[in-house]
């Protein structure tokens, strides 16, 4: 099976971008399809795929994309899409599985929804159904998981749950906080992803799947707040609206209205497992504990384990919050070699100073020591890893490319600045810079979003001063 070529849907996407990197290791050849390729830039793995652009929508772009297939993941939805997606979905499904059976696939693995088909559910979650059923319609074999809230740094109700119960002490929610659910550890899902592979007697067959726990979803966002260290309350509030809900979702966390509209409608009923079979059928998965799955989340807040997401965007500058963290990311032309660049970002702090705003980046050290903590160390003149610049460590130096500080001011959340050069041409090189902040509790989105306007003015003025600097 290891030398059959396998196909990602939807590689953009959360699951996609992290079963790539599994199969990978295990020794399969993959190729990506995308909508728009270029949002997989900086992508640890893409220089290991094949990358093909394509649209479910668009049947005349699937023909590149599944010639050769053996296997083919469908990961695909279109809640961001907004009003009709329903429609888009069933029809993408379609196209595909009419496009695979043209094509000679053997297999199609997909991920669904957990719910009850034969309860009034929502249309998301119907959708995630009935796409399932369009799937099963054509000739080859489809193995359909349905998952519930997938815990995991990324995931959109793992994200939904971190970012409002970091925010706010007391959360007045609906009801429907007190619905069950089976979340599963992001882990798993690959898990049995992957057992699907080889498993032929999953074929044509419908698992849900879950962790080994059953929570109401207070239960999710209480025990999120007791591992992060919150004190949180929550009491439920009569007929407070999905689209209020989902308005302020799209406020504090970084899901989209669409989605969010979809993904709080879908929380409406119970999302929990009635057909054990997926463990019988796959007994190797190991099942993780919500607990234990969100603890091991929380142990990935540091800017070097994050999915570049932002990296594929053609904007010189862009903010985001993705999987915990508040991001300010920038990127300049400079007419320097990355040797000149590097030189000039790895002199900053101590005597040299920051080349902008000196005098803020001094005050905020002066703070902090007033605070118990750092404060201007200074540094040394010949870097490396591990040494002090000012009230930052080097955790990171790559000669001539790049070089990432950890902060270790007093503050409520934990602090990076990185910066990272490469060359345009002869005489031109590319400097990004991307700074990033992981909050905890109300202090810290408090603390990031009062001072924003001032680290978006010292951003702005550094990374330009670098390459004014660069240029001499």
């Amino acid at each position: 099976m290891k030398n059959k070529l396998i196909l990602i849907t939807g590689a953009t996407g959360y699951i996609a971008s992290r079963l790539i990197p599994r199969l990978l290791d295990a020794g399969y050849r993959v190729r990506a399809l995308a909508r728009d390729p270029r949002r997989l830039v900086g992508r640890r793995w893409i220089s290991n795929v094949e990358i093909v652009a394509g649209d479910v929508t668009l049947p005349q772009t699937l023909g590149p994309a599944l010639d050769g297939i053996h296997t083919a993941y469908y990961l695909i939805h279109n809640m961001s899409s907004g009003r009709g997606y329903t429609a888009r979905e069933l029809d993408g499904a379609y196209n595909f599985a009419t496009a695979a059976e043209e094509a000679g696939v053997q297999h199609i693995i997909y991920l669904g929804g957990l719910a009850d088909p034969n309860q009034n559910i929502a249309p998301h979650m119907r959708s995630r159904i009935e796409t399932g059923e369009v799937l099963r319609n054509g000739k080859m074999p489809v193995t359909e998981f349905r998952a519930g809230v997938i815990v995991g740094p990324g995931s959109i109700s793992f994200e939904m749950i971190r970012f409002m119960t970091e925010q706010f002490p007391i959360l007045p929610g609906p009801r429907w906080l007190k619905n069950k659910s089976q979340p599963i550890a992001v882990q798993n899902v690959l898990d049995y992803l992957m057992a699907a592979l080889d498993a032929t007697n999953g074929h044509d067959k419908i698992f849900e799947i879950g962790g080994p726990d059953v929570k109401v979803y207070s239960d999710l966002m209480l025990t999120y707040a007791r591992l992060r260290g919150l004190r949180r309350w929550l009491f439920t509030v009569p007929a407070i609206p999905v689209w209020f809900m989902a308005w302020w979702v799209d406020k504090l966390t970084p899901i989209p209205l669409p989605i969010a509209n979809a993904l709080i409608g879908g929380l409406q009923n119970d999302s929990i497992v009635m057909d054990d079979s997926a463990q019988k059928i796959f007994p190797s998965v190991k099942l993780i504990s919500y607990e234990d799955a969100t603890s091991f989340s929380l142990t990935q807040l540091r800017a070097d384990l994050l999915e570049r997401v932002w990296e594929g965007e053609s904007h010189l500058a862009t903010q985001l919050k993705h999987e915990g963290f508040f991001i300010d990311h920038r990127r300049i032309n400079i007419a320097a070699s990355p040797e000149s660049v590097y030189r000039v970002f790895t002199n900053l702090g101590g005597r040299n100073g920051w080349l902008y705003g000196d005098w803020l980046w001094k005050l905020r050290g002066w703070l902090d020591h007033l605070i118990g903590g750092p404060g201007l160390r200074g540094r040394n003149a010949e870097l490396k890893e591990d040494d002090a610049i000012e009230y930052f460590r080097v955790e990171s130096l790559k000669p001539d490319r790049a070089m990432r500080l950890h902060s270790e001011l007093k503050a409520p959340g934990d602090g990076w600045m990185e910066w990272c050069v490469e060359s345009k041409d002869s005489h031109n090189s590319i400097l990004t810079q991307t700074a990033f902040f992981a909050p905890r509790g109300l202090p810290g989105f408090l603390y990031w979003y009062l001072l924003n306007p001032l680290h978006r003015l010292l951003f702005r003025g550094l990374i330009r001063a670098i390459a004014r600097q660069s240029e001499k």
